[in-house]
């Protein structure tokens, strides 16, 4: 009978088979896994401050360049369509070169568009170089994930994605409130330096303490020089990684994930616009500090979903009889995408609209933090889903995702101050909560159907497992 330890592909049919499978993720201690989760951790934290440090210095910004804050929240919106072009590029380098180069070759880039922004003179300026710096920092959350798939065995992958996702996040509690600080009692050129001096910092940490992740001979790199060529510079297209939204699955998880992503920048990026000016505050430090209580959401959200996935994932295989089927791994989101999420940035409107004095501003605090714990119950969960299914592309699936996420999201954030200032935010927040909604029933649709309308059938993993493919249009082989 088949145990919570037992392999979730069903039994080899020799021992070879599951030695060879654990052996690649034996490579590295428990301490080791440790250290590396660690460092890409902190290279994933980057991003994070680069967005979260710049929303509260928008008026300043655009006080100091003399614009407007609907110009100036462009360069969120330029940051995060970049983001998603630049995983594209990462996440395809990754897979042929490794993981290593890619984060010493993205935090030079960092390093040299945070200078830049630091020293702009006008917009077009501070929009090239934010274009350069979010290049730079796009490697963190598809490249990442791909470490952790690499390190981890699918029944903790779970888990340590979640951690992962929940240590990254961390960025969102305190770059809002540093980038406020700094702007208020300094200047916005302060921290555009200190994100100079983190990524230079972590530049260094990579290149002496991070070893390449790749599963051996896995790389592009290893198959060219296993195959008699010359280890040489080799071009790649990074818009391949979008051939994997082919998958019906995969297309119809990243719009659910794209539309609960957007409430956070629903709720966040005007908040100088919503609660700024509905309770008249004008201390970009004390905006700041209102994105604290979302970060926390974001920090406890990711661990507990991730692990309970991975719950779920097991509970719902012994159930079976010991088959696996991945879209178990997704039956908790219904709290996240159908509870949390929508209802909190509903609320958020409407208590911002109509709601006076401290008792409105206690229960916006509290709307953003059930955002923030939604978001990430929803979000965590579907990225070790897509690792799962596509273990051996695994940071290329995550920067399709991120991609056509940031797309979605680019646009969507680029509108929202401009209608909070012309419709109001109650409108603005339901129709947010109108899209998380439908993200909701995306999610159950790939829950009941994902395993049936793409005619499963079986195959063979080279690890000599017999395992289930439910995914033709996208090729799965050592999908562990």
């Amino acid at each position: 009978m088949a145990s919570e330890n037992s392999p979730l592909f069903g039994t080899p049919t020799d021992d070879t088979g599951e030695i060879q499978h654990e052996a690649v993720y034996l490579r590295f201690s428990p301490t080791r896994k440790k250290v590396i989760v660690a460092i890409v951790s902190l290279a994933g934290l980057i991003p994070l401050f680069v967005s979260g440090s710049f929303i509260p210095s928008i008026p300043q910004i655009a006080l100091d360049l003399d614009s407007t804050g609907a110009i100036i929240s462009l360069a969120v919106s330029v940051s995060v369509l970049t983001n998603s072009i630049g995983t594209l590029f990462w996440a395809t380098y990754s897979g042929f070169y490794g993981r290593r180069p890619v984060y010493l070759c993205s935090l030079f880039c960092m390093c040299l568009g945070s200078t830049g922004v630091a020293s702009a003179r006008n917009v077009p300026e501070l929009i090239a170089f934010r274009v350069l710096q979010a290049f730079g920092t796009s490697s963190g959350l598809s490249v990442g994930m791909g470490v952790i798939g690499d390190i981890y065995k699918l029944e903790e992958r779970g888990t340590a994605s979640g951690i992962f996702l929940g240590s990254i996040l961390l960025g969102a509690a305190l770059a809002p409130l540093a980038g406020g600080v700094a702007a208020h009692y300094y200047s916005w050129h302060l921290m555009q330096a200190i994100l100079f001096a983190f990524g230079f910092v972590m530049l260094l940490v990579t290149l002496f303490f991070l070893p390449e992740t790749s599963h051996p001979g896995a790389r592009g790199i290893d198959k060219l020089i296993e195959a008699g060529g010359k280890p040489r510079w080799v071009w790649l297209n990074p818009l391949e990684c979008l051939a994997l939204l082919r998958s019906p699955n995969i297309v119809l998880l990243a719009s659910a994930g794209a539309f609960v992503l957007l409430t956070d920048y629903v709720l966040l990026v005007p908040l100088a616009y919503t609660i700024g000016v509905k309770y008249n505050i004008t201390n970009e430090a004390i905006i700041g500090a209102c994105f604290i209580p979302a970060g926390v959401g974001n920090l406890l959200g990711a661990p507990i979903a991730g692990w309970f996935s991975d719950r779920q994932l097991i509970k719902w295989r012994k159930r079976r009889g010991g088959e696996w089927v991945p879209e178990d791994r997704l039956r908790g989101l219904w709290v996240g995408a159908a509870l949390c999420v929508p209802i909190s940035v509903l609320l958020f409107g409407f208590v911002t609209e109509y709601i006076e004095g401290r008792l409105g501003i206690v229960l916006d605090l509290v709307c953003l933090f059930i955002n923030g714990l939604g978001v990430d119950l929803v979000l965590a969960p579907i990225s070790a889903y897509n690792v799962d299914i596509l273990h051996s592309r695994s940071a290329e699936v995550m920067a399709a995702m991120t991609a056509y996420r940031g797309l979605i999201v680019s646009v969507g954030s680029s509108t929202v101050i401009p209608l909070v200032q012309s419709i109001g935010v109650a409108r603005t927040n339901a129709i947010s909560a109108v899209a998380a909604w439908v993200g909701y029933i995306l999610i159950w649709s790939v829950i009941k159907y994902g395993g049936t309308i793409l005619s499963p059938s079986t195959t063979r993993c080279s690890c000599g497992l017999d395992f289930p493919i439910q995914y033709p249009s996208v090729h799965i082989c050592d999908v562990r």
